[in-house]
């Protein structure tokens, strides 16, 4: 566990990070804030890059909220939460968190996918369990374009390319070509390892949320909408489907 400290409380190890399957963990409490705690380690994601935060629960209380601040990750609960010192059983809302795994990793698929045909770099994005948008610096869209963007991602993902994860010196980061259209640049300098999440053969990009193992593991991606949202910005809205 990193002892780096956040205002006296020390920093959360994020297990998430490498094992994003990892559906129950011990943890220790070493802070208490009202209905929130922070624990020495933990396997809850928080809201960030676009994705929210999991749910499940700590003990008897449910998680209602889960939300890092500096280096420190807060877990609101339903309910008196044990003080510091206490020793909690963590639990993963499963369902919730793979469908949120699903979600990221053909967001990921969409972007190298249009990265690879249109050379169309990502400009923002959001999801949601199993629906997500995200928009992109086309003007105009190509004709055909939902129709055609639909079959490659679904073609990429019948293809079952890994995805791996790996760490890396943040300066080996930016000098990779892949990830010049990705926020790896946007990665403090204090930050001496930036966090790949790599689609084999397809998509590279400095991320920190959950993924599936394989793209085989999305399931189906379906194409609700398209729409502009500005001149040089068109937003694209999915939906991930069994199959």
């Amino acid at each position: 566990m990193s002892t780096v400290e956040v205002g006296g409380v020390p920093a959360t190890d994020l297990l998430y990070l490498r094992d994003a399957y990892l559906r129950a963990f011990e943890a220790t409490v070493v802070a208490a804030d009202g209905d929130r705690v922070a624990l020495d380690r933990t396997a809850f994601y928080p809201t960030g890059g676009g994705q929210p935060h999991d749910l499940g629960t700590l003990g008897p209380l449910a998680v209602t909220d889960v939300r890092k601040e500096g280096a420190v990750v807060w877990h609101t609960v339903d309910g008196t939460p044990p003080g510091a010192g206490a020793t909690v059983q963590g639990t993963v809302d499963w369902d919730r968190r793979h469908a949120l795994m699903r979600t990221h990793t053909a967001l990921h698929i969409l972007c190298g996918v249009i990265w690879h045909r249109w050379g169309k770099a990502v400009t923002g994005g959001n999801m949601e369990p199993l629906s997500a948008r995200m928009d992109f610096e086309f003007d105009p869209l190509p004709d055909g374009f939902g129709a055609t963007v639909e079959a490659l991602v679904n073609d990429e993902i019948a293809a079952a390319r890994p995805v791996e994860v790996r760490f890396v010196p943040r300066d080996t980061a930016l000098e990779e070509s892949d990830l010049v259209r990705t926020k790896v640049s946007l990665v403090p300098e204090s930050v001496p390892e930036v966090r790949l999440v790599d689609i084999v053969g397809l998509d590279t990009q400095a991320d920190g949320g959950t993924h599936v193992r394989s793209t085989g593991e999305v399931g189906r991606v379906r194409v609700v909408k398209t729409e502009s949202k500005g001149r040089q910005n068109k937003r694209i809205r999915i939906e991930v489907l069994d199959r």
